[in-house]
């Protein structure tokens, strides 16, 4: 019996010691540890992290990305959710802590919340005046006499305190309203929780849970299915050009998912720098509350009166700790689901990265070993041309022709390799050509009669030819056109001092008149007639003057039949006659015509013209029977530049 005042004494003593020290605990809250311009900051983080979706929208464009953007959208809304919701949690604290502040800006919060709170009395008092009138009213209608009378009494004083009550609410809503307004604009948000409904105004996530407003919206309708957001994916590029490009786009996709990586860890690192002291606060809160637990039992009233208020004060500290911390909480699984499905992204992506760069390596070796093998092949081509083709003409015509197969070959090779889809290369091919031949036709005709004009029985610098009834010397043969110096007739072909130019499609017409000599050869027929008096002897005519140009003509025998072999040997078909001078006998009213045909060459046709006619006149003057013809006509005439 001595004992117990002793033990009541003690346990009191020690209750109260634990009290003081719960209350000097409880008042340094996990809120006061957490300053408004860090909770501010922390939330525009939050904000400024949710925005990523934006940019990982742009880069996805295939149905699979789209799935994961579409997670990532929902788990970002509830991030950001749960931001705000941990910013409310720890506003309410800080705000609490403020009231009990006299000065500063927890002085200007306090005199907000009590215009809440009197606010709040007002809407309760009017609520309940609303509800005395109804019930007076109902009452009113079965009363009678000095009953009903003082019914009507209080009906009319219970009004005019409904009256009161509604304009005092709705003059202090008027200026909760502004004071809230101004709070959002800046102009006067002194406490931390207006200005985080300001920013929350601002945020359509942060406004309402997205996960009530999915329950409640798949409540409401069944579901259907989801309209496909992207399209189908598209097959890999075949074309050099299209996994070159493909490529860079991959890598761009690689390079923002490792930014917003970056960004998420760093948002998650400040979530769980946020987190860790709450959770240590949730700790020593529950060790303390098991310290309490563990105490002796006793029957003393004021002890337990205080053991009752200090487990009160660790519930109210643990539930106020805990809200702040569920948030976290989950904001740090969430935040861990939207890494993972951002690293299984990058991690397709780095694998068709790399099957697509490995294509594009094998695709440029194989188009490395086509040029060169293409190379190869043309400088072959190119020796055997100077190995075996002698005439400089036929070899300057080969490298043409190897040059143009070149090109070409090196163009379908690119093409082809550059293209992703052959099917879309024809049908840009065709429309291409179509397009080409009609705007062009006439220089590709030309084109086309450039390989005609420098064939087998084409022309070539220095020959003389005929076009279109005008003589010239070639002087350049185009592959549009060809140049010749125009050549004036006389008894000696000269050049007039003009260049003329013709296009190479002039040997598809019919009526140009394209005439040149056969290659290898350089003559042509020239006729000299005579007419002569009837009654000469034409034996004897025909004699004495086939003799003068015979003997002419032998000075030059030799190169006629050599230039005659070489047509043989040229000609698929053997020409008819030789180059002999032929004579032809044609009556005429005036005497007797005699012709002489004598084959010349092109360099001394005029010197050979010049020696026939002389010889033939001297001939006439020393023979007394050889008698021109006397008539209008002239008796002697001179043909040159004859066909056969």
């Amino acid at each position: 019996m001595k004992l117990r005042p002793f033990k009541t004494a003690f346990g009191l003593i020690c209750v109260t010691l634990a009290s003081g020290a719960l209350v000097s605990y409880s008042q340094v809250t996990p809120g006061t540890e957490l300053t408004p311009e860090a909770l501010l900051q922390y939330l525009n983080a939050t904000i400024s992290w949710s925005r990523l979706l934006d940019v990982e929208g742009q880069i996805a464009t295939d149905p699979d990305e789209g799935m994961i953007v579409n997670d990532n959208q929902a788990i970002a809304d509830q991030v950001v959710w749960l931001a705000f919701e941990f910013a409310r949690s720890e506003a309410d604290s800080i705000e609490k802590e403020d009231s009990s502040g006299s000065t500063g800006s927890g002085a200007g919060a306090s005199r907000y919340q009590a215009l809440r709170r009197t606010l709040t009395g007002l809407d309760q008092q009017v609520r309940a005046n609303q509800l005395e009138l109804k019930s007076l009213q109902q009452k009113l209608a079965g009363a009678s006499g000095t009953q009903r009378e003082a019914i009507q009494s209080r009906i009319a004083e219970t009004q005019s305190e409904l009256d009161y009550a509604q304009v005092r609410r709705d003059a202090l809503r008027t200026m909760t309203d502004f004071v809230g307004g101004a709070s959002a604009n800046g102009l006067g948000a002194t406490g931390i929780r207006e200005k985080i409904e300001a920013v929350a105004r601002m945020n359509p996530a942060a406004q309402v849970n997205p996960a009530a407003k999915q329950e409640s919206a798949a409540a409401e309708r069944a579901p259907a299915a989801p309209s496909p957001a992207f399209g189908l994916r598209k097959a890999a590029p075949s074309g050099i050009w299209g996994l070159t490009a493909d490529i860079f786009a991959i890598s761009g996709k690689i390079r923002t998912l490792r930014d917003a990586l970056q960004s998420t860890d760093s948002l998650s690192q400040d979530s769980k720098s946020l987190r860790t002291p709450l959770v240590n606060t949730l700790r020593d809160l529950s060790k303390r509350g098991d310290e309490l637990a563990a105490q002796t039992d006793t029957t003393d009233q004021f002890v337990l009166v205080q053991e009752k208020a200090m487990l009160d004060a660790l519930t109210a500290q643990f539930k106020r700790t805990s809200a702040s911390v569920l948030p976290l909480s989950k904001q740090g699984i969430l935040l861990a689901q939207y890494k993972k499905n951002l690293t299984n992204w990058q991690a397709s992506l780095e694998t068709r990265y790399a099957a697509e760069l490995k294509s594009l390596l094998v695709r440029v070796a194989i188009l490395a070993a086509f040029l060169t093998a293409i190379f190869g092949g043309s400088a072959l081509w190119r020796r055997a041309i100077f190995g075996y083709v002698r005439d400089p003409r036929r070899r300057y015509q080969y490298l043409l022709l190897r040059r143009i197969v070149l090109w070409c070959v090196i163009a379908i090779v690119l093409i082809f390799s550059f293209a992703n889809e052959l099917s879309s290369v024809a049908t840009f091919a065709g429309l291409i050509t179509a397009g080409v031949a009609v705007a062009l036709q006439s220089v590709i005709l030309s084109i086309v009669g450039y390989f005609f004009l420098i064939g087998r029985y084409g022309i070539r610098v220095g020959d003389r030819v005929q076009v279109a009834g005008i003589s010239g010397e070639v002087v350049d043969v185009g592959l549009v056109r060809f140049h010749m110096l125009e050549l004036v007739s006389g008894e000696e072909k000269t050049a007039s001092g003009r260049v003329v130019a013709f296009s190479n499609s002039i040997v598809f017409q019919s009526n140009a008149g394209f005439f040149k000599q056969i290659p290898g050869t350089n003559f042509v027929w020239h006729e000299v007639t005579l007419t002569v008096s009837p009654d000469t002897d034409y034996n004897l005519v025909e004699q004495r003057l086939q003799g003068v140009v015979a003997a002419i003509f032998s000075e030059y025998r030799d190169e006629m039949e050599k230039q005659y072999r070489y047509m043989e040997k040229t000609l698929t078909s053997t020409p008819t006659g030789t180059l002999q001078p032929r004579s032809r006998l044609n009556l005429a009213t005036s005497g007797l015509e005699v012709s002489i045909r004598y084959p010349v060459d092109l360099l001394r046709a005029s010197e050979i013209d010049d020696r026939v006619t002389r010889e033939l006149l001297s001939a006439i003057d020393r023979d007394p029977k050889l008698t021109l013809a006397e008539s209008g006509k002239a008796p002697f005439r001179l043909k040159t530049e004859l066909s056969g």
